[in-house]
């Protein structure tokens, strides 16, 4: 039998945090009222400390630092392979003249 994942607003994760940490319940307790895992509510709350004005950016978005790094991440594999193609060709072009 297939799951289907739960999605959850950014405001409700801000709210499930906010019992954690304003009114001082567990992550399990905040948990088990909400219907979610403790576990998760503590990622969340850890995501919120350490990204607090671009925490839970959405579905699939990332965070503007993270976007850039994965931009920066597929330029160097683009380059890299981009560089073998040209000293392959190198190669070949070496070994047809001689």
């Amino acid at each position: 039998m297939k799951r289907t994942r739960r999605h959850h607003s950014p405001e409700f994760k801000q709210e499930a945090v906010a019992l954690v940490v304003d009114h001082g319940y567990s992550c399990a307790a905040a948990g088990r009222s909400l219907g979610v895992s403790g576990t998760l509510i503590g990622r969340w709350k850890g995501e919120l400390e350490a990204h607090e004005t671009e925490a839970f950016p959405g579905k699939g978005n990332r965070p503007t630092e993270q976007q850039r790094i994965h931009e920066l991440e597929s330029e160097n594999r683009r380059l890299r392979m981009e560089r073998e193609i040209l000293k392959k060709a190198t190669a070949f072009f070496a070994k047809e003249n001689a």
